[in-house]
């Protein structure tokens, strides 16, 4: 527990800009639609860069 937490310490204050010039976060989105045998489909994603870090959260219905 104690590593993880320093990890995420460590990617925090990297991500802040601490060892640089802070980066601004940019926020991209993607939606998809699909038609196959079984229906309709759909999926949307949102990812979140900040330097060399990315975070992504995705739905598929």
């Amino acid at each position: 527990m104690r590593t993880v937490v320093c990890a995420v310490a460590l990617v925090a204050l990297a991500a802040c800009g601490v060892d640089g010039p802070p980066e601004r976060p940019t926020v991209a989105t993607t939606t998809t639609v699909g038609v196959g045998d079984s229906g309709v489909n759909t999926g949307t994603k949102v990812s979140v860069f900040s330097g060399k870090v990315t975070m992504g959260v995705g739905v598929g219905l």
